[in-house]
């Protein structure tokens, strides 16, 4: 199973294995991250599921739609490695991805 590593907002990272099908969002919500909200549970309207992505992974992702942009506009702790959990599939070709939770707005 491919693995997750999340960094939570008091810098401790945590590698978590998940499963065919989710998003980074629920993968983090589902493993007990509880600074993680992510309180549309996915539809793309809240932004509290931003994280940070490595830069190492940035090219293996998805593009950002113009909702998901749109919402990190919104944010004061968007870098150029911000995007939503909830936007992001996790398949085989991010094992290894490493997140760290955004601070909260």
């Amino acid at each position: 199973m491919p693995t997750l590593n999340v960094t939570n907002r008091e810098g401790q990272e945590t590698a978590v294995e998940v499963e065919d099908g989710l998003t980074v969002m629920e993968a983090i919500r589902d493993n007990g991250f509880d600074e993680l909200l992510a309180l549309c549970g996915g539809c793309c309207s809240c932004a509290t599921c931003h994280v940070h992505v490595d830069p190492s992974f940035k090219d293996k992702l998805p593009a950002m739609s113009e909702d998901e942009d749109d919402l990190l506009e919104s944010s004061d702790h968007r870098t150029e490695n911000s995007r939503l959990g909830c936007q992001i599939p996790f398949t085989d070709a991010l094992d290894g991805l490493r997140v760290t939770i955004a601070p909260e707005d």
